[in-house]
């Protein structure tokens, strides 16, 4: 292959330094459980999902645990995956409060989401997140129940349940096979997903209650806006969660990736390629926002992804990073200085994204509500 000679060296070589490693956009990844698959027809199904009533919500509260109970079931699940409450950054004082004072006990759902988080069990993350926040009820604009109502359905739908028993379960074991099975300790890439395959996760047949997104990055040098180091170019990928009434849930971690046309397809010298969606699941990340959003936020995002599902890929203006803060905006995430420069090329990035979020350059269009946040990394220069 000849190339132009206007190409500057330094495209040659970042191009070169990309195609000599992964042949996405994202770091290598731990697969967890892949999305479902759906019928032989593979064809685009409406998005059409049952949302709840104040009738239907009744019913569920009925079940709620006590606070008491709910604690000490949480901090079970830190036993069972081998974390200390002091590991995990939870102190006596968070573990012995008083039954009540543990209504308004922030600090410990707050650090328990953060916990859950970094185990990739972002649903349980978010339902403590829910505890330690009390998203505002108006903005789920879409739900025709009054807001009293509402609190309590949410309440009663997003106590710990037997689904996060067994989800807790796997997980311990699974960590448990890693540490004697050097096999299983090997990172896999990300899985090709498709639009038809995420909707069918969300698409159980059941009452949803309320809704959730998260949004991950994993900076190509953690805490540092460093565009590049050697293969790795880092990944910006989103989370979302259907809960329902009767305490169980959906969710979907994907992030959009060239599918290459050809050898130099996705680099500074040929940014334009075909795209695909896969399956983040199990994908490391260094920093994470998260919210929960509203039934029209929810399906606007799925509208997004659909819509993403039928274009190319473009290093500098239709990447992973691209696509995530589109679903960010549409969550009410705002997110200030992602761009930034790299050989032959400019866009935004996973890079100075993860760093303007450690920085703080962050809001959210939902008026007194913080986001849940969380970091593995602490910024550097």
């Amino acid at each position: 292959m000849t190339i132009p000679s206007a190409v500057p060296v330094k495209a040659l070589v970042f191009a070169l330094i990309l195609l000599s490693g992964a042949t996405s956009f994202a770091q290598e990844a731990e697969h967890g459980q892949y999305l479902s698959a759906i019928p032989a027809d593979s064809g685009i199904r409406k998005i059409a999902v049952t949302h709840v009533t104040a009738s239907a919500g009744r019913a569920g509260s009925a079940a709620a645990m006590s606070i008491s109970r709910e604690h000490d079931r949480l901090m079970n699940y830190l036993e069972v995956l081998e974390m200390p409450g002091k590991d995990a950054g939870i102190t006596g004082k968070d573990t012995g409060l008083p039954l009540d004072q543990r209504k308004t006990g922030k600090k410990f759902y707050y650090h328990l989401a953060n916990v859950f988080a970094r185990l990739r069990l972002y649903p349980l993350a978010m339902k403590c997140y829910f505890k330690a926040s009390r998203p505002n009820p108006n903005t789920v604009d879409s739900l025709s129940v009054p807001s009293d109502s509402l609190k309590t359905i949410q309440y009663a739908a997003l106590q710990v349940s037997s689904k996060d028993d067994s989800i807790v379960g796997t997980a311990a074991m699974t960590m448990r096979e890693k540490l004697t099975d050097k096999k299983k300790r090997r990172s896999k890439r990300s899985r090709p997903t498709s639009f038809p395959q995420i909707i069918s996760n969300f698409n159980d047949g059941k009452t949803a209650v309320a809704y959730a997104l998260l949004f991950h990055v994993k900076q190509p040098a953690p805490g540092r806006a460093k565009i590049f180091v050697g293969v790795n170019t880092g990944h910006t990928f989103i989370t979302l969660i259907k809960y329902n009434t009767d305490s169980t849930y959906s969710s979907a971690s994907f992030g959009f990736y060239p599918d290459k046309d050809q050898l130099l397809s996705a680099t500074p010298i040929s940014p334009t390629t075909s795209a695909t969606f896969k399956d983040d699941a199990g994908h490391l990340w260094d920093e994470v926002l998260g919210k929960f959003i509203s039934r029209r936020n929810f399906e606007n995002i799925l509208v997004l992804t659909q819509k993403f599902e039928g274009m190319t890929y473009n290093l500098n203006q239709q990447n992973c990073t691209d696509f995530g803060l589109q679903a960010a905006r549409l969550a009410g995430i705002g997110i200030t200085d992602t761009f930034g420069k790299w050989p032959f090329g400019k866009g935004n990035n996973p890079a100075v994204t993860g760093q303007s979020i450690l920085n703080g350059k962050i809001s959210n269009a939902t008026t007194g509500e913080e986001l849940f946040f969380d970091q593995t990394v602490t910024a550097g220069h």
